[in-house]
């Protein structure tokens, strides 16, 4: 199969590429490699695909509408998975521009771009924010999701608004899926485990919002990535409607289905910061704070949709999950801090 993806030098771009990769398709990586966060870390993951012969990076910004309908038409995909995001929380409450041009924006162009690409498939990736405060849990995908508290949420929702009227009015199979805290080696380092590891190690300080509180249904990579492989090959049609209401998302006007991809595990941030400790062999020096704008209390994944299609559903402890990381930032670190010297 010939894939194109965007967002392949970002964290869950380049785990999806290189695990289609290793089971013999072809990918064609789009990234605008942004300075969102440390440009070499995305070099080493561009480094890392490039060792494989059916893989091709094209360099530009999903804004450059021009550079991306031309990168899909000579890639001639079988299957698009649009990633590239501007991502964040916290940074939308300071540049709520950037998400407006790359999610906004850029998304539009990817659905201009698989218009008439002739794809079997297009796969966008969503989020748990958009679920905003939601008090019913587990979220689940037919909950109303109308209500979000970050520009970051909105965008997201608004693309699967906008994505959905395109497999409407284009007939584009299309499936939307929304991750759940995905942490794993390789992740970025605006994230909760990449900062708390590296303060831990430096004997700095970690923060602590909501005072402890709050929890997460954390998604490890390896889980992220076989959802997303075993959903590409589930083209929504109603050959495949999951016959319970109270899950099935597939649209009885479009080929478009929304899924959730977490374990509907709930962890606790102090039990997160503990199980970090341990990996570490080190305590934190901990700052209590409260919540920041746009914090929800917890995120909680129905993965009912998930199972009935795909007959998968994440399992990784979270001890093995921050294990793995922990052992590769230890690695990447010192090849980080070489290339800085």
């Amino acid at each position: 199969m010939r894939y194109f993806i965007t967002g392949t030098a970002g964290f869950i771009g380049f785990h999806l590429a290189r695990r289609l990769l290793q089971d013999g398709h072809e990918v064609v990586g789009f990234d605008g490699m942004t300075h969102y966060y440390n440009i070499r870390l995305k070099h080493m993951r561009n480094a890392a695909l490039a060792q494989f012969p059916a893989f091709r990076a094209v360099t530009a910004m999903l804004e450059d509408r021009k550079a991306l309908e031309d990168a899909v038409s000579s890639a001639k995909p079988d299957i698009i998975i649009h990633l590239a995001a501007q991502a964040g929380v916290r940074y939308s409450l300071e540049n709520p521009h950037a998400y407006l041009t790359s999610n906004l924006e850029g998304s539009w162009n990817v659905l201009e771009a698989a218009k008439g690409a002739g794809i079997q498939h297009l796969l966008l990736a969503s989020t748990s924010s958009i679920y905003g405060a939601n008090s019913s849990v587990p979220f689940r995908e037919t909950d109303r999701a109308d209500e979000p508290l970050t520009f970051y949420a909105a965008t997201k929702k608004s693309m699967e608004l906008m994505a959905h009227s395109y497999s409407h009015l284009h007939k584009i199979p299309t499936t939307a899926f929304r991750f759940f805290t995905v942490y794993g080696p390789w992740g970025r380092p605006d994230m909760a485990l990449f900062k708390f590891v590296k303060n831990i190690l430096q004997d700095q300080p970690i923060e602590i919002y909501g005072q402890g509180k709050m929890s997460r249904d954390f998604t490890y990579i390896d889980d992220l990535v076989e959802s997303i492989v075993r959903l590409a090959a589930v083209i929504p049609s109603e050959s495949n409607r999951v016959n319970d209401e109270r899950v099935e998302t597939l649209s009885h006007q479009a080929p478009f289905r929304v899924v959730n991809i977490g374990g509907g595990q709930q962890v606790s941030l102090l039990d997160f910061v503990e199980t970090v400790e341990k990996a570490l062999a080190r305590p934190a020096k901990r700052v209590m704070l409260p919540m920041q704008k746009g914090d929800v209390p917890r995120t909680f994944a129905s993965a009912d949709l998930l199972v009935a299609l795909t007959g998968y559903k994440p399992t990784t402890p979270l001890a093995t999950g921050v294990e793995a990381f922990v052992e590769w930032y230890l690695e990447a670190h010192r090849e980080l801090e070489a290339q800085t010297a």
